[in-house]
């Protein structure tokens, strides 16, 4: 069964940081892109950041450029976002994808939230 399942959601305070972790199962890992998405409370979803199989080139929206780190541990089945400097704007639903914006697998997404 393929699968994907992140962790490392919670509360943090603004300029806090928070590091999201997307383990995958049931599928060859390392050959696909991976993407991290988000929700924001009435507000469409959105890719935050993608990374390809090959680790290059990585894909980030502009607003969390310099404040957000997509990378991959292809060993360990595992897709992370580093998130510093935090905002209340990015607080929301993050979900890990295969794929970007076409994608086939998602997982059920772990909540962050920024406030003080």
């Amino acid at each position: 069964q393929e699968e994907l399942v992140e962790s490392g959601g919670g509360l943090v305070q603004p300029g806090g940081s928070l590091r999201l972790s997307c383990v995958g199962s049931g599928f060859i890992f390392s050959r696909y892109t991976l993407s991290w998405y988000r929700q924001a409370p009435g507000k469409e979803r959105e890719i935050v950041a993608a990374l390809t199989a090959q680790d290059n080139p990585t894909y980030y929206i502009e607003s969390v450029k310099g404040r957000f780190t997509i990378s991959r541990d292809n060993a360990k089945n595992t897709l992370y976002l580093q998130m510093n400097s935090l905002t209340p704007e990015d607080t929301g639903v993050y979900d890990c994808v295969r794929g970007s914006k076409i994608y086939s697998l998602r997982g059920q997404g772990t909540q962050v939230t920024v406030s003080a």
